[in-house]
């Protein structure tokens, strides 16, 4: 009982150290947005939107791009098969089966009344 409390005490102090850093973190920010100009900040929001766009775009054209990939079969051209690779010995063999009549298709029945 002793080390799960230690372990969820230490767990308990990590969490609380990252909230403390987190809310460090978020008051430094306001405190720059701040000290900064109305059009600065205004400019800032301005690149922001049109960074977030831009990476809106980028990622539209690629998500298009691997559908079309997908969908056009190219993701596999240049591979080859596991199954149609001629290093497998099995498919070299003869087949036992080639030419074997169905008992069932000769209208007689395996089973005499």
């Amino acid at each position: 009982m002793e080390s799960v409390k230690k372990i969820l005490g230490k767990k308990g102090e990590t969490k609380e150290k990252f909230k403390q850093m987190q809310e460090d973190d978020r008051l430094q920010e306001i405190l720059e947005e701040r000290k900064k100009s109305a059009n600065r900040r205004e400019l800032e929001r301005y690149y922001k939107e049109q960074e977030e766009e831009e990476i809106k775009l980028a990622l539209d054209k690629i998500r298009k791009q691997k559908t079309r990939e997908l969908w056009s079969g190219n993701s596999f051209l240049g591979h080859k098969s596991t199954i149609l690779k001629d290093e497998r010995p099995i498919l070299k063999e003869r087949n036992i089966f080639k030419g074997n009549k169905n008992i069932f298709t000769g209208g007689e029945s395996m089973f005499k009344w």
